[in-house]
């Protein structure tokens, strides 16, 4: 009897063996299922979410040269332009803006341009938000940079130095000038 329940004990003990191995087979392609699930999903989407930007990027710039001459228009365009972001959110990705002032960061924003300034606290810092940047929600990876123009410091020309200096200039008549 002692035997028989030996062997009974053994099986027992190879059954939950493979039982928990199909458990972690389970496990994983339950695991590589859903990876592969969220890749086709940005796979199909990725079309979409493109177009969607776009229309979100035109309609943000007509909204902002509206905001002047007719600003009932520029918000009915800045709303629709809201209406794309969420649009865009429920497809898994985040727009965000390139803030003017901020600074410039690799990989978050894509330089198109500069704009000179002489304050040099200003320098490679966000002039000019062109385009908004998508964000994964996912993965926190950026997917497209913000488009932006970047300050870019110039020093102001010293006195002397290619100026000229007004006051040095001998100031003649104008009728007198070539009659010498």
């Amino acid at each position: 009897m002692l035997a028989r329940l030996e062997l009974v004990e053994a099986q027992l003990a190879e059954f939950h063996r493979r039982s928990a191995h199909r458990e972690s087979i389970i496990d994983r392609l339950h695991e590589e299922n859903q990876q592969f699930r969220d890749g086709l999903r940005r796979v199909i989407l990725e079309p979409v979410v493109t177009d969607l930007l776009r229309l979100h990027d035109s309609m943000a710039r007509e909204a902002q040269r509206l905001a002047a001459d007719d600003p009932r228009a520029a918000k009915l365009m800045g709303s629709f332009a809201d209406d794309v972001t969420m649009a865009v959110e429920r497809c898994g990705y985040e727009l965000f803006p390139a803030v003017p002032g901020e600074p410039f960061t690799a990989g978050r924003h894509a330089p198109a341009g500069t704009v000179p300034t002489e304050d040099q606290s200003l320098d490679k810092a966000v002039a000019e938000p062109l385009s908004a940047g998508l964000l994964e929600i996912e993965t926190g990876k950026v997917r497209r940079a913000a488009r932006a123009r970047l300050y870019r410091y110039e020093a102001p020309p010293a006195p002397g130095d290619d100026a000229i200096d007004l006051a040095l200039v001998d100031h003649k008549d104008p009728d007198s000038v070539g009659s010498e």
